[in-house]
């Protein structure tokens, strides 16, 4: 998606400075859109206030996931920090690197952390983990490594990147809205609704919502996306108000996450006792330094290239990506999405990112930080409005994603097809990552195919490869046999 044209610059002096700071005429936008595309973002990100609680915490110690020494993670808790981490992460996103990239906890990471690390640490313990992992990244972007890491990557699997992150966001919406559902058998894996039948309530609100933002985006409509949210949840409100659809927890068709409806109150006043919990050197202690280390390891690997395939393809929508695939500001915005990652360990809210859902507000036509400040604000905001966050259902976001992941997908003009060499680890890529439901696995096939290819190709095509590309490839190899090495060495 490129700049559009827009209105000419603002007259009144506090709205031409805030032109002047975030570049707002120069980049094709308006104060207006801005405002617009941080509003959707924020409503399409809004489902991880909920979510996060859910994957990290409970209402109960019997129903939370319990560390080491049965300690867990109190719902509300949750909720309030992940408001508060996800706000500021995002206005500093805005304000120091003027990028239209919201910020908040990383579904991958959380979940991580839940299943598969606190069953050998204390929560505290493992958000130390997570404290740290955002310490090597922030190293590593002060440094200048991985920018240099970011600029080495071939054009085309940067387009690659983002043609993949547009399908993986568009499969999460079908997932999230049961369009498509797990068959639970090996073969077929995946099936149309459920049984082969779409007449679920929540999945048909989905399709509403997919055929209205779709209609208002070819009519190129201003704020289609916004209406066709907002538009859409009203609707869902009038249906579950006469069937009374349960949420999935009780019924296979039910709403995914939060059946919609208007809340019982407006405001909730945040608990934040969770903020500065973070016990950073505790697992070494308790599990060894090679144990802890590992799973230092694999939370970098995750967070360094599922952020940088995030940005490329946030980048590329929003038109302000170079010819090569950087943009404006890049160090900036790799220092704050590693702070993102400290901050999110600080508070017990697991690592916060570069969040893909974002593209709804690019989509909408948000082009500079202003919409960054404006979702952050929002998610401060949050805190005290928890209810409010719970009207629209996942399903209605997730038509938004799906419209929203078309869009990124036309960048697959932009990879030489005929050229098999670059074909085979462009195509890698953009699958691998639906269908891990990972961006970094599918940046890391598309690294390792793209080296190996050129490597054994002969003519010296070796040499086109960036020594840097080869250093990343070989990480990846270990990343992914992670498995074998941990036991091999004994972890876990």
């Amino acid at each position: 998606m490129s700049a559009q044209q827009t209105d000419t610059p603002p007259r009144n002096r506090f709205a031409s400075g805030l032109d002047r700071y975030f570049s707002i005429t120069q980049r094709g936008s308006s104060i207006p859109r801005e405002v617009r595309g941080g509003l959707v973002s924020f409503v399409t990100m809004a489902y991880i206030v909920i979510l996060n609680p859910l994957i990290l915490g409970g209402f109960s110690q019997d129903q939370a996931p319990q560390d080491v020494l049965g300690g867990w993670l109190q719902n509300a808790q949750v909720a309030a920090a992940t408001g508060l981490v996800a706000g500021v992460m995002t206005i500093a996103m805005g304000l120091v690197a003027n990028l239209p990239f919201g910020i908040a906890a990383g579904l991958g990471i959380n979940s991580f952390l839940a299943v598969s690390v606190v069953h050998q640490v204390t929560w505290a313990e493992a958000m130390g983990l997570v404290v740290i992992n955002g310490v090597v990244i922030v190293i590593l972007a002060l440094t200048g490594i991985r920018t240099m890491i970011f600029t080495a990557v071939p054009a085309q699997l940067k387009a690659a990147i983002t043609v993949g992150i547009g399908l993986f966001i568009a499969f999460i919406g079908l997932v999230d809205s049961g369009f498509v559902r797990t068959t639970k058998n090996a073969s077929p894996p995946l099936q149309l609704g459920e049984d082969g039948s779409v007449a679920a309530l929540p999945t048909i609100v989905f399709l509403i919502g997919l055929v209205v933002i779709g209609t208002l985006m070819a009519r190129k409509v201003k704020g289609a996306l916004l209406i066709g949210i907002v538009g859409t949840t009203i609707v869902a409100i009038i249906l579950q108000a006469i069937f009374q659809v349960p949420t999935s927890v009780s019924s296979p068709t039910g709403w995914n996450l939060n059946a919609p409806g208007l809340p019982n109150a407006l405001f909730a006043l945040p608990d934040l006792s969770l903020v500065g919990h973070a016990d950073v050197f505790g697992a070494f202690t308790r599990i060894g330094p090679v144990a802890a280390s590992m799973l230092v390891f694999t939370l970098v690997f995750t967070n360094f290239f599922d952020a940088m395939g995030t940005m490329t393809g946030l980048a590329k929508a929003a038109g302000v990506a170079h010819p090569d695939g950087t943009f404006p500001r890049l160090k900036s915005a790799l220092v704050v999405e590693g702070v993102g990652a400290v901050a999110g360990g600080g508070a017990s809210v697991s690592s916060n990112t570069v969040f893909i859902d974002s593209a709804s507000g690019i989509g909408e036509g948000a082009r500079t930080g202003m919409a960054s400040v404006v979702t952050g604000l929002l998610f401060l905001a949050s805190m005290f409005l928890t209810p409010l966050t719970q009207v629209v259902p996942l399903e209605v976001a997730a038509a938004g994603l799906v419209v929203v992941g078309a869009l990124m997908v036309a960048q697959v003009k932009d990879i030489e097809w005929t050229d098999f060499g670059a074909a085979l680890p462009a195509f890698l890529t953009i699958v691998v990552m639906p269908l891990t439901y990972s961006i970094a696995n599918g940046i890391g096939a598309g690294f390792i195919s793209w080296v190996l290819i050129k490597l054994l190709s002969g003519r010296g095509r070796g040499r086109e490869v960036s020594w840097l590309l080869y250093v990343v490839a070989a990480g990846f190899l270990l990343y992914f046999a992670r498995g074998p090495l941990e036991a091999l060495l004994g972890v876990g």
